[in-house]
């Protein structure tokens, strides 16, 4: 039968295992979950990028349609003031 040393060695060898099983468990938890947030993070920031490039894409967009629309006008009035009628297409 062990003594009262040998017992409290067990006790204390016992509880500082399941102590570092746990620790251990929790450190995979907060790790698997700073992982999930960076990634969440990461994404989120590519989406913001995206709309950021879409809506400058869209702006290109309408200024040259804006400004092909101000030169078919430019070119009617020219070709009213010599006097030809012109037709513009209107889109």
């Amino acid at each position: 039968m062990p003594g009262p040393l040998e017992t409290r060695k067990d006790l204390v060898q016992e509880a500082v295992e399941s102590g570092a099983t746990h620790v251990g468990r929790i450190a995979t938890i907060v790790t698997g979950a700073v992982r999930d947030v960076a990634r969440e993070i990461g994404s989120f920031a590519t989406d913001v990028f995206e709309m950021r490039e879409a809506s400058r894409r869209a702006l290109r967009e309408h200024e040259a349609e804006e400004a092909e629309r101000a030169a078919r006008e430019a070119a009617a009035r020219e070709d009213d003031e010599d006097g030809a009628e012109v037709d513009v297409p209107r889109p």
